[in-house]
């Protein structure tokens, strides 16, 4: 039988819960990535470090892994200012350097305070650094009407001690305080994913993640097969209470079920789904009809 990443020409992986914690990586994820030919892209709602620094942790780590391999929600929220601004509009950062800089390659002019004029945008990505002062600048510039991008609304972040707030929590205050909605570039929105299409060079991918409100519910808004790992967020329970029809397309333990044959599920509940899990080690389970199976 065919391997779960054998039915694939490029595997879009999520990083955080994915493929590490913080600083710490999951247990033989960088060994269950490297046995295969598939285009490995990593695609991050982590808008906090640009796609050097990325790839070089990654490779810290013992994954295969280029700055061209990267691909962050911080890229993808450059694009779509620069789809909507004239070249050198200034662009109000909540956020790290790096995602300023990202706005500084597209052409755009990033600032963090202003007087005056208001800003034609807000872009706003993780920081831990973000503190009262950068939520309260860009309160009034979208109270003034500026286009509000944000990078990602995962609720929370993933680490070696638990989840800390992520940057959903930040823009969940900004809604409050400007009575506005972002558009939102990252997972589960499709702007990160097409991205990393363009980048992969296929529309034959699988999305690999551990969060089902991002990388699942991302993969079903550009029509593509995905695996849920029980590595992070996301777990069984959850799953129980997300809807059927956003349901991934496999689930696993870990990434290693990337190099076995995947097996159906023995019934149709999630208790059936967790005693498949378990006398399968290693393997994934089928949960809903590859895409490619329906066509």
């Amino acid at each position: 039988m065919m391997r779960v990443r054998d039915r694939y020409g490029a595997l879009l992986l999520d990083l955080d819960g994915t493929l590490y914690r913080g600083q710490a990586v999951i247990d033989g994820a960088p060994a269950a990535l490297a046995d295969g030919s598939q285009r490995l892209v990593y695609v991050t709602n982590n808008a906090s470090r640009g796609p050097a620094v990325v790839a070089e942790h990654l490779a810290e780590l013992g994954f295969r892994a280029g700055t061209g391999d990267v691909v962050t929600s911080a890229q993808a929220a450059a694009r779509l200012l620069a789809e909507r601004l004239e070249p050198q509009a200034q662009v109000l950062v909540v956020g790290t350097d790096d995602l300023a800089a990202e706005v500084s390659a597209v052409g755009l002019r990033p600032v963090r305070r202003f007087n005056g004029s208001a800003p034609a945008a807000v872009v706003q990505g993780h920081s831990p650094e973000t503190g009262w002062p950068d939520l309260a600048e860009a309160a009034y510039a979208l109270r003034a009407d500026a286009l509000w991008i944000a990078a990602n609304t995962d609720k929370t972040l993933p680490n070696e001690r638990g989840l800390a707030p992520g940057n959903g929590s930040m823009v969940a205050a900004l809604r409050a305080a400007s009575d506005r909605e972002p558009i939102v570039a990252g997972k589960p929105y499709a702007p990160l994913l097409e991205d990393a299409l363009v980048r992969a060079g296929t529309r034959d991918a699988l999305v690999v993640g551990d969060r089902l409100d991002t990388d699942i519910e991302g993969a079903q808004c550009v029509e593509l097969d995905s695996l849920l790992v029980l590595t992070g967020v996301s777990t069984l329970a959850d799953l129980a209470e997300w809807p059927e029809h956003l349901w991934p397309t496999y689930v696993a333990n870990s990434l290693d079920a990337l190099n076995q044959p995947p097996v159906p599920a023995s019934g149709g509940g999630i208790g059936d789904l967790a005693d498949t899990l378990r006398d399968n080690p290693g393997r994934a389970v089928t949960v809903r009809a590859s895409r490619s199976e329906i066509r």
